[in-house]
């Protein structure tokens, strides 16, 4: 079991904190608002009314001994940095910060966040990818290069196996993975498995590619 700090309750920071507590890890979760910590009490192991960015209401709560801290201060970028400091000069290591803009994320990586998170963004392009494409379900993007996606068989595709196919020879692709939506199960692809049209591919590669795979019938 490990112990997190969340710093910030609104929404994000409150799904972040209920669902670390759900896998069964200790959970601190912090913010100024009584409302909120009356709210997530029951869901998390300690809730604390306390400012995230002093080091002394931090290590009072038992953040110098967290494994990793989560910080999601809303729009209230000073507060963001100045908890993403406090915790820092405690020792924890792993920092993830949620950010509201690129200025945000450049800062909070230039003073050690360990991953920065921008939710409306990452949400947005994943939506765009979406709707833009019938083959497409679903898009993660990991860095302005490479993502993962989840798409529908193409038709060409369907009743031929990976090895046939040789997918990775044609495109500079990974197929992670093959989830079968008539089982709800993801596996590890059986390349010599035949693809069906209920089986969805989640694929790995540089977003160029992923682009043209978009595009196949």
């Amino acid at each position: 079991m490990k112990r997190f700090v969340v710093i910030g309750l609104g929404t994000f920071g409150s799904a972040v904190a209920t669902r670390l507590y759900s896998l069964h890890h200790e959970v601190i979760a912090i913010d100024l608002d009584a409302q909120l910590i009356d709210r997530i009490g029951p869901k998390v192991t300690h809730a604390a009314v306390a400012d995230g960015t002093s080091q002394a209401a931090l290590e009072e709560v038992g953040a110098r001994k967290a494994d990793a801290a989560v910080i999601s201060t809303g729009d209230d970028l000073s507060a963001s940095i100045l908890a993403l400091l406090a915790v820092k000069d405690l020792g924890v290591e792993d920092i993830y910060v949620k950010v509201i803009s690129h200025a945000h994320r450049r800062i909070a990586d230039a003073l050690g966040a360990t991953e920065t998170i921008f939710p409306e963004r990452e949400v947005a392009e994943g939506l765009a990818s979406r709707i833009t494409s019938p083959k497409l379900l679903r898009y993660v993007q990991y860095s302005n290069e490479f993502g993962i996606q989840e798409m529908a068989v193409p038709d060409a595709w369907q009743g031929k196996t990976l090895n046939a196919l040789e997918v990775s020879k044609e495109y500079p692709i990974q197929v992670v993975a093959i989830h079968d939506m008539l089982t709800d199960s993801i596996a590890v692809p059986d390349r010599e498995r035949a693809l069906t049209s209920s089986d969805t591919l989640l694929v790995a590669g540089d977003r160029q590619t992923l682009e043209k795979l978009e595009r196949l019938r």
